[in-house]
């Protein structure tokens, strides 16, 4: 099961690449406070964009 926890929106597809190479070489626990600050009860926002 795959849940969309996290997202984060760009103008330019190019911004979104820098972004997704800067946060892939990242330390797990800092990409878990990310979403964490983001979505502290990890709620799926997919069930949230489909309403």
């Amino acid at each position: 099961m795959s849940m969309l926890i996290w997202y984060e929106g760009y103008g330019r597809i190019i911004e979104a690449r820098i972004r997704e190479y800067v946060i892939k070489r990242w330390r797990r626990a800092w990409k878990l406070a990310l979403i964490e600050g983001m979505k502290p009860d990890w709620r799926d926002f997919y069930l949230e964009l489909n309403q």
